[in-house]
């Protein structure tokens, strides 16, 4: 095993991707030699956050990705033909879509037992086979989403895979959700045949959302009952990230993950587990969602965020490199979440609506920092008309 380690190493080294041009992988490693590898590594190297895999990105021809969110009940509906209208006619080449929603529903049918069992699906995706055809027919690069450890419907039925109260009832947080615990690698298991099933599907792309404890966990850690491993929270979720990554790799599907804009110009957040770092380095690639209406006054030098997308963009983007810099050839792909939303929950004076014009402030300010690859959120995927996305 030394011996392959220090190849991997070596061919890691060679291979990395420049950051500002993530498509030029290396061509020296081929297909059959690439998944001996990987298949030594995921069988020989131990699960540590201490001993992150070697960067061997497994598609040597995916796109530069520019992609918008879409849900469930949008890709089965009739709001899909129009989505794929929108790729169509503009720059935009890809889709992500919840394929294990916010809620904990598997959204299309499945005939996995145990996902039955643990996911109580919910087909809003009828007949995924054919919405794969789809976005072949449209050549859009299909992701899927796959929220973790934000999981209601797991939660109940399975409570000592979750926190549970002294009552003996499941925590919810101040809107209801429930959490499952990152300490627990079934819940780990289940989600990674989440994505497996997702890669067989045709899906190119994993993104890994709610890759965290519940916010404000620290608060509460000592006097719920749940699992514990002795792990450190932050290590728990880079090693479910390391772990998921190795079991996908042979797949040839990339890894991403969404992860909180601010966490790159703070230190690790120790209660939720996410330390930008240690979750980058075990990603093909990371997703800061930087919506400029998610930075409080006063962030970047600007009274309020959300009202000067093309300066707040710009300085989040800039700590994020410096965040990125001492991993080197680890760096991930960076693709964070741009804002086409508009956020009047911060109050009047606080905000201003978001258009054509505010969405492409956000993507010159991306392209200024030399950052080529970008998703686009609206949660009710309506999104603005007439904007240029190159």
């Amino acid at each position: 095993m030394n011996i392959i380690w220090a190849l991997l190493m070596l061919l890691g080294s060679a291979a990395q991707h420049p950051q500002n041009d993530s498509q030029q992988v290396a061509k020296i490693i081929g297909s059959s030699f690439h998944s001996a590898l990987i298949a030594s590594l995921q069988k020989d190297v131990p699960v540590s956050a201490d001993h992150p895999p070697v960067k061997v990105d497994p598609q040597t021809n995916a796109p530069k990705v520019k992609g918008v969110y879409v849900t469930a009940y949008s890709a089965g509906g009739s709001r899909m033909q129009q989505l794929l209208d929108l790729v169509d006619k503009t720059d935009l080449n890809a889709m992500v879509i919840d394929i294990k929603d916010d809620a904990g529903y598997i959204t299309y049918k499945t005939d996995n037992p145990d996902l039955i069992k643990k996911g109580h699906p919910q087909p809003f995706i009828r007949d995924i086979n054919g919405l794969m055809d789809r976005l072949k027919q449209h050549q859009v690069y299909p992701i899927a989403r796959i929220v973790v450890f934000k999981d209601t419907v797991l939660a109940k039925k399975r409570p000592d895979l979750s926190f549970v109260n002294s009552d003996g009832t499941v925590w919810k947080n101040g809107k209801g959700d429930s959490f499952v615990n990152p300490f627990n690698k079934e819940v780990w298991d289940y989600n990674v045949e989440i994505a497996k099933e997702a890669a067989k599907l045709g899906f190119k792309e994993i993104q890994f959302d709610y890759v965290r404890f519940p916010e404000g966990f620290e608060k509460r850690a000592d006097s719920l009952k749940y699992f514990k491993n002795g792990k450190s929270r932050v290590d728990a979720v880079a090693e479910f990230v390391q772990y998921a990554r190795k079991q996908l790799a042979p797949l040839g599907i990339r890894v991403s993950v969404d992860i909180f804009g601010y966490a790159a110009s703070v230190p690790a957040a120790e209660g939720i587990g996410q330390d930008f770092n240690k979750i980058s380095e075990n990603v093909d690639v990371i997703s800061p969602m930087i919506y400029p209406s998610h930075y409080t006054q006063g962030w970047f030098g600007s009274k309020d965020p959300d009202k000067e997308p093309y300066r707040t963009i710009k300085g989040s983007i800039t700590d994020t490199f410096k965040k990125l810099d001492p991993l080197a050839d680890q760096k991930p792909i960076v693709r964070p979440w741009i804002q086409d939303f508009t956020a009047s929950w911060l109050g009047s004076g606080h905000y201003i609506k978001y258009g054509k014009s505010q969405v492409e402030e956000q993507i010159r300010a991306l392209k200024d920092m030399h950052v080529d690859e970008y998703l686009l959120w609206n949660a009710t995927n309506r999104y603005s008309s007439g904007v240029e996305y190159k």
